[in-house]
């Protein structure tokens, strides 16, 4: 089907009509269809875009905003793209206050767009001065011929996907989607298109996805405000209650995990070449749990790829900071692990006390076919003994196997930490050191050896 046959008059004019993609990989297994709105075809990458042109024209049709004026908005990034690439075309400034857990790559693509950023911090409350949101607002009332933008409380914001997005869904899907799947944050786009649907088919059902944290779900259960509780999904759930949401639009809340959202972030982009976020990730999980409850080959569930994983290279796929946010199952080798993964009858961890006698520790490590054993004391390392060193001294000096081991120890193995990356052994481990104890919360759980190194690198169980 051709696309873009005539040319436009600017990339604004190129906004919306994205195209509706059928999930083919992540949904084996289930017999419900489920499409989703390509949204990071739009201009700046993301559905916000819709709604950053549609608020700039609906206040200068009110005549708040004239030439040369300043938009000011709190966002999470993806408004303030799509503002900033209309202001650009139209000609005014922006001035743009995020929150500090957002990507770096946001920040820096707002600059790239001739707007000003100024970070504020995450952890404060909604009414705090240094909240985002109340930052934006100060910063507009400050300046003449300027508008904050408000998309969390502007009735623009909804409307435009009434207007828009929700006819397209309806028109891309011959009137057949019988669920619309959708995370909210500000709540404009789940409001919007799900009121426009449900307009054209009372029995089409609407259902929000939600990061754990957020405080939405709750809300719509109890209608009482709660305080929620810090999340890693950017973009959607919330701390506060925005009046763009609109709540009798939404049938159903299905909660998700930052590591349930990240992860299949990241298998849409592998398995399906779609590059996404984590609030798309958020979108999907909840969309395949409507789909597989519907278990219906006759439903349609559409829900939303809300934007560009481009934005998220840092953090969705960026495996260290997956690791740091234990939002990812580390398959790094580590020291703990290579202790876990040694087999044979033997425990995990053999030594001998200071007080054991000589003899015993080499009946030890006969019985055990160890060459070396840590001596611990109140769980700690005092020292080592080897076999060879050992049964050298003995021989010469046959009295000495009754000897306490504290009078003939060697110098205690190192300590490493469980967690530890096995590539620190490499380098600790020596003709001189052959073996390190292994900790774990404060106690001593096993050793490591040349042996068990060696036999780690060249693949050998």
């Amino acid at each position: 089907m051709p696309q873009h046959i005539k040319p436009y008059e600017n990339v604004l004019e190129t906004i919306g009509w994205t195209p509706l993609i059928r999930i083919n990989k992540v949904t084996r297994g289930v017999r419900t269809p489920v499409y989703a709105k390509a949204e990071f075809f739009n201009p700046g990458g993301s559905v916000k875009d819709r709604i950053g042109l549609a608020m700039i024209e609906a206040a200068e049709r009110a005549g708040k905003l004239k030439p040369g004026g300043l938009i000011v908005e709190a966002t999470s990034g993806n408004t303030g793209v799509g503002l900033a690439i209309a202001a650009a075309v139209k000609g005014y400034r922006c001035i743009f206050t995020m929150p500090d857990k957002m990507s770096q790559e946001k920040a820096r693509l707002l600059r790239a767009l001739g707007a000003e950023v100024i970070i504020t911090p995450t952890a404060v409350p909604p009414d705090h001065p240094d909240n985002y949101i109340m930052k934006g607002r100060a910063i507009a009332a400050a300046h003449d011929n300027a508008i904050f933008a408000d998309q969390h409380y502007n009735p623009v914001n909804p409307d435009v996907h009434y207007h828009t997005t929700g006819p397209e869904i309806w028109e891309q899907t011959d009137g057949q989607v019988t669920h619309f799947v959708c995370a909210p944050g500000t709540g404009g786009t789940v409001s919007g298109a799900g009121k426009y649907l449900k307009e054209k088919n009372p029995r089409i059902r609407v259902v929000a996805g939600d990061p754990a944290g957020s405080i939405y779900t709750e809300f719509a259960k109890t209608q009482k405000k709660g305080e929620g509780q810090p999340y890693k999904v950017e973009g959607i759930g919330g701390d506060k209650i925005p009046t763009s949401l609109h709540w009798d639009v939404i049938d159903e809340w299905v909660v998700v995990s930052d590591k349930d959202a990240m992860l299949m972030a990241r298998r849409l982009s592998k398995e399906e070449g779609l590059f996404v976020g984590g609030s798309t990730g958020v979108n999907v999980v909840a969309a395949l749990d409507v789909a597989r409850r519907l278990d219906d080959p006759k439903a349609l569930v559409v829900t939303v790829l809300a934007d560009t994983g481009e934005r998220y290279l840092s953090k969705v796929y960026n495996d260290e900071w997956l690791r740091e946010n234990q939002l990812i199952d580390d398959a790094r080798p580590t020291v703990a692990k290579l202790v876990s993964a040694k087999t044979g009858d033997a425990p995990p961890l053999i030594h001998v006390t200071p007080e054991a006698s000589v003899r015993q520790a080499l009946n030890l490590m006969t019985t055990y076919n160890v060459s070396q054993l840590p001596v611990l004391e109140d769980d700690d390392g005092v020292g080592a003994v080897s076999e060879q060193a050992l049964m050298a001294r003995a021989i010469g000096q046959p009295k000495i196997l009754d000897t306490a081991v504290r009078d003939v120890m060697d110098p205690p193995f190192p300590v490493v930490d469980g967690e530890s990356p096995v590539s620190l052994l490499t380098t600790l481990l020596s003709r001189t050191t052959p073996a390190a104890l292994v900790r774990r919360n404060g106690k001593v759980v096993g050793i490591v050896t040349r042996y068990d190194l060696l036999h780690q690198l060249a693949g050998i169980r």
